[in-house]
């Protein structure tokens, strides 16, 4: 049995359709689970609770932790250390193998340009603490020899059947398609990184299916080269058939909206992000695996396809 906590959101989604290609036995686990593959067995769970987190791990070989919690600090700060214990908890009694899914928040922010496993380790951000905090919580067990885990990384992600849980999707793609200005956060001339949620999906089952990759740090598949947010705003925009129109919101002018619309303010310790290249490396990844990312023109087609067309 392989399980995943927090099935409902993106990469949950993701990893369960991928999941299928090594086992017919799939938990998706989250407060209202929902089939993704027609064999899955659902378990309803707050994962916040011990026993309840005790029992969705119970019999499986891996469990994979997808949960996203809201966007707001003091609730990451509340429950993503509550979690990871409970997770970890049962993971060593029921001697399960976990895979975690995590962002790059906790990098130093001067090393964003071209950020490997090896990347130091500085978070700027409240949440970029919480993140490191979590992660250390899961290597030390690994050091310690009582847990077998890996840690499985993702820069900003994109990717079809995302609308609202996509930064990219909310700012740029719904807003030239209602013929509206593009919103980019920071500079529009530094490079991004976005990693495509069916590569990432399909990397993390494979990693979760491949013994010697665990006790590591992977960085998934994300294609390189990345566009300036400026060439990020013109391309989906030539793609949608629409001109590339655009506004950018600096820093003071993101906080100045955080007072009335809460997302924002939960932006504005993230906004170092945008205003210097944001370049990721998945090279250990490829080579490993011999994995080629979906480039990024074919990800915005696939957008396209699905949500837009």
């Amino acid at each position: 049995m392989q399980t995943i906590l927090g099935s409902g959101g993106a990469i949950g989604i993701e990893l369960a359709k991928a999941l299928s290609q090594f086992t017919k036995e799939i938990r998706l686990v989250s407060r209202n689970p929902v089939k993704v593959n027609s064999g899955d067995q659902l378990i309803k769970a707050d994962l916040l609770k011990k026993e309840e987190t005790r029992n969705a791990v119970k019999g499986s070989s891996v469990a994979y932790v997808t949960i996203g919690f809201e966007y707001n600090t003091k609730v990451w700060e509340e429950n993503w250390p509550v979690l990871i214990e409970n997770v970890i908890d049962a993971c060593k009694e029921f001697d399960c193998k976990l895979v975690f899914f995590d962002n790059i928040y906790m990098y130093d922010p001067g090393y964003l340009n071209g950020m490997t496993e090896d990347t130091p380790l500085n978070p700027p951000s409240r949440k970029g603490k919480v993140r490191a905090k979590v992660a250390k919580m899961i290597t030390d067990e690994v050091d310690a020899g009582n847990l077998t885990a890996l840690i499985a990384r993702a820069a900003d992600f994109y990717g079809p059947g995302i609308i609202g849980r996509s930064m990219l999707t909310e700012s740029v793609f719904k807003l030239l398609k209602a013929g509206k200005k593009a919103n980019w956060i920071g500079g529009i001339n530094f490079r991004h990184s976005f990693t495509f949620t069916p590569d990432a999906g399909k990397a993390t089952a494979l990693l979760g299916n491949t013994e010697d990759a665990f006790n590591q740090v992977w960085h998934l598949p994300t294609a390189s080269n990345p566009p300036t947010g400026k060439e990020w705003i013109e391309m989906i925009a030539k793609e949608l058939g629409v001109k590339a129109k655009y506004s950018v919101a600096p820093k003071f002018v993101v906080r100045i909206l955080g007072l009335f619309i809460p997302i924002m303010k939960e932006m504005v310790e993230m906004t170092y992000q945008y205003d210097r290249d944001y370049v990721f490396d998945s090279g250990k990844f490829e080579k490993r695996f011999d994995f080629k990312p979906v480039s990024y023109i074919d990800g915005v087609r696939e957008i396209i396809r699905s949500d837009f067309s």
